[in-house]
């Protein structure tokens, strides 16, 4: 009998033992997160866009203890404890959404065996197992958002409450006796610091949206000097203004204080930050929903000014291009459950992506991303109030050698070769660009690599006056297939190019030949129309065709291409050929 152990949730790896393998797929598709068996989840590319992750590394939405006790299958009382409460929670959503009668009494009863089987093979993430039988509850009910009208009411408490003379005195009140002035740009450094301090301490509070009367028997003095006693030092580092203008995903956690959210990023906006905000896609208790928008008229007046970006499959020029023409963008997550990399909306992973600072609000975070072991890609600071009320701040740092490619350090690399371009068509040369198949057979991209460079290698040498761009050789550690698409989109529409050729078979079958060897059966009969990739960069060349009718594409014909789909999220292996 196998008996595992490790230190830490960082530790486990596949591949070292085919039990352990078995082990963790057991435990992934029993919680509905295998990417090979349900599609519906992130790739794992996708989800490396969130977590600090090696190619055999295991992830699991859960922190270290509760994993511990899961691949054991064994009903810890804290686990236990954990399933409890999230059995209470379904009860009570059920008891007050539906009357009495046979649809609640089906409802209860047919979670309730859920919960038992749970119970007897412990191996659901407690928060998985809330979300199924929440699921069951929506579809039987056929109640979509049971919390809507509670969710309005607390949206005009925590609308009144922000044009109160209280929150006035709460926030407003200037610091005389703590603030010098050396400088200018240092005063108003340590202002700016003061507001997000007290904007996010008082954003936490939840009396100021629970309660009719939220300022009886409070004393905003006594309420405000409270801060003294709260390390805010993270902000002081995070926010300096040697770091300049940051991206921040900022992720909300309840109705009524997304008023209070509000506040915070125009705050960062007003400091010349850029702000994506994302909502839960659906019914998730008190969270905002992005539906909640066009129902609420106090939420649908608090964004006024927000670009929502429904799309939940941007690309990350659609996504640049939104961050740069907007301040402030919405989201959806993609979900209607707590944090879980798996199922969140490829929108949400390039969002998080394309951010420098992930601010989370609510205690849901912190079991996420401070109870774990495992790293994340972003800088991440997580608040909220417990249980007694005390603020807590949380900050952890991406690690050292997480590197993240800026659009401006990729637009700099794109300008660079077409800067080549350039001096290559001043000078008379034929410029062409070769798009070949590199990730989309797994496993191989070492040898797709040779084979490119062997290809290219071999036109150099016989197409005179030809400067031949080859993407093998512009290949940096660090880069994904987004940075790269991004890049060579930028490059491609240049309007340098004089010949597009897209790589055929009799390629592949050419540089095998020169390289000495045969063609190994998984290449046999394999060209571009084989990546998607290849098929994103078809559509783009059809499109500078149509601008400049002189381009010569070379290669498969187009309608060989449509076959296939966007290419995987962050991968540089395919999507599965659509049906």
């Amino acid at each position: 009998m196998h008996d595992f152990t490790f230190d830490s949730a960082r530790d486990i790896r596949y591949g070292k033992d085919p039990v352990l393998d078995a082990l963790l797929l057991h435990f992934m598709t029993e919680n509905s997160l295998e990417h090979s068996i349900d599609p519906e989840n992130a790739t794992p590319e996708q989800i490396r866009f969130i977590v600090s992750l090696d190619e055999d590394s295991f992830y699991a939405p859960c922190g270290d203890w509760m994993l511990h006790f899961l691949l054991k299958a064994r009903l810890d009382p804290a686990l236990l404890r954990e399933y409890t409460d999230q059995w209470r929670v379904l009860v009570r959503t059920v008891r007050n959404a539906v009357p009495k009668g046979p649809a609640r009494r089906r409802i209860i009863h047919l979670c309730r065996h859920k919960f038992r089987m749970t119970l007897n093979a412990p191996v659901l993430i407690p928060s998985r197992l809330l979300k199924r039988m929440l699921t069951i509850f929506l579809a039987l009910s056929g109640i979509p958002d049971c919390y809507q009208e509670r969710k309005r009411v607390e949206n005009r408490r925590a609308k009144a409450f922000l044009q109160s003379a209280f929150f006035n005195q709460l926030v407003n009140i200037c610091p005389e006796d703590k603030l010098e002035c050396k400088r200018i740009t240092d005063l108003r450094f340590e202002l700016d610091l003061l507001e997000m301090a007290r904007l996010l301490f008082f954003s936490t509070h939840k009396p100021f949206w629970l309660k009719h009367d939220p300022t009886q028997g409070l004393n905003a003095d006594e309420m405000r000097n409270s801060l003294d006693r709260v390390d805010f030092s993270p902000l002081r580092n995070l926010f300096a203004p040697e770091r300049g203008p940051l991206r921040i995903l900022y992720l909300p956690r309840a109705s009524g204080g997304i008023l209070m959210d509000l506040k915070v990023v125009r705050s960062l906006l007003r400091q010349g930050h850029r702000v994506v905000l994302a909502l839960k896609d659906g019914f998730y208790f008190d969270s905002p929903t992005v539906w909640d928008l066009d129902s609420d008229p106090v939420l649908a007046e608090a964004f006024h000014d927000a670009y929502f970006l429904r799309n939940q499959r941007v690309t990350k020029n659609e996504l640049l291009q939104a961050i740069r023409e907007h301040p402030l963008v919405v989201i959806s997550d993609g979900t209607r459950e707590r944090f879980n990399p798996y199922r969140l909306s490829v929108t949400f992973a390039r969002a998080w992506k394309e951010c420098d600072l992930v601010l989370a609000k609510g205690e849901a975070y912190y079991r996420r991303f401070i109870g774990t072991s495992h790293e994340f890609t972003r800088d991440v600071l997580v608040f909220f109030s417990d249980r007694q009320g005390k603020f807590r701040m949380f900050f952890k740092s991406k690690p050292p050698h997480v590197h993240k490619f800026s659009e401006e350090a990729i637009l700099a690399k794109a300008n660079a070769i077409i800067g080549q371009m350039r001096e290559a068509r001043a000078e008379g040369k034929t410029v062409m660009f070769y798009s070949a198949v590199v990730g989309s057979i797994p496993g191989q991209v070492k040898t797709a690599i040779e084979v490119l460079n062997t290809f290219v290698g071999f036109l150099r040498s016989r197409l005179e006056g030809a400067f031949i761009i080859n993407p093998g050789e512009h290949f940096e550690e660090g880069l994904d297939a987004d940075d790269l698409m991004f890049m060579w989109e930028r490059v491609q529409r240049s309007g340098y190019l004089n010949v597009w050729r897209f790589q055929t078979d009799a390629d592949i079958e050419k540089s095998f030949e020169l390289m000495g060897k045969r063609v190994p059966p998984v290449w046999a009969g394999k060209d571009a129309t084989y990546s998607t990739g290849c098929t994103k960069e078809m559509q783009i060349a059809l499109s500078v065709q149509k601008r400049q009718p002189e381009l010569q594409i070379i290669g498969p014909g187009p309608e060989k291409f449509l076959r296939r789909r966007e290419y995987g999220v962050g991968r540089f292996s395919d999507v599965a050929v659509s049906g």
